[in-house]
């Protein structure tokens, strides 16, 4: 579930990119041998731009890896319990993050005649007339990296023949007040922008 997404290339996107590029954090990764991705096809473990607030409490660009490592790497939430699991609780309360993405990827998951689920096609799905998909997250640092989560939900009933579970996309206009600590995220995703 929401294991790939793809970054195109866009005013806004470039936009997005620039801004990381200038972020402090982006030279201290690259000390560190983590390269950052930017266009093309995104896979879990890769550093990517995320947006978060800032020390100052204003929106800012930053690069992070997808995937807390816990001995496994995790690269989802469920939105529906992140804020009662002890991996997920104090993120789903202080710190969440925005990826910006063009679309993400879905295989379609079908049981086949000898009982077995076969993964089927992949999808490309987007918002319906967006450039940008965005995607809530849920971030943590730890010794130094920044690192993220993609939240996830029931799928919606268009898209449920491919998988049970889809991203948390939010409207354009949410995107400040879903990164700000004190806002009260279980209201903000009530009713998530429709893929």
């Amino acid at each position: 579930m929401c294991g790939r997404y793809y970054i195109k290339e866009s005013a806004e996107m470039d936009e997005i990119i620039r801004l990381m590029n200038a972020s402090p954090l982006k030279l201290a990764l690259e000390k560190r041998k983590l390269g950052v991705r930017t266009y093309g096809e995104r896979f879990p473990s890769e550093v990517v731009p995320v947006i978060a607030m800032d020390r100052r409490g204003k929106r800012a660009v930053f690069p992070m890896k997808w995937g807390y490592d816990i001995g496994k790497l995790v690269i989802n939430a469920r939105a529906e319990t992140a804020a009662e699991k002890p991996l997920f609780q104090n993120d789903w309360k202080r710190h969440r993050c925005v990826i910006p993405a063009s679309w993400y990827f879905e295989w379609e998951h079908r049981k086949g005649s000898d009982g077995k689920v076969h993964t089927l096609d992949k999808y490309l799905i987007q918002p319906r007339g967006k450039d940008i998909t965005w995607l809530c997250g849920l971030y943590q640092i730890k010794d130094g990296l920044p690192s993220f989560v993609i939240l996830t939900k029931e799928a919606e009933e268009e898209i449920r023949f491919i998988h049970d579970r889809m991203p948390v996309i939010l409207p354009d206009d949410l995107i400040r007040d879903w990164i700000r600590p004190e806002t009260r995220p279980e209201e903000l995703i009530s009713e998530p922008e429709r893929a």
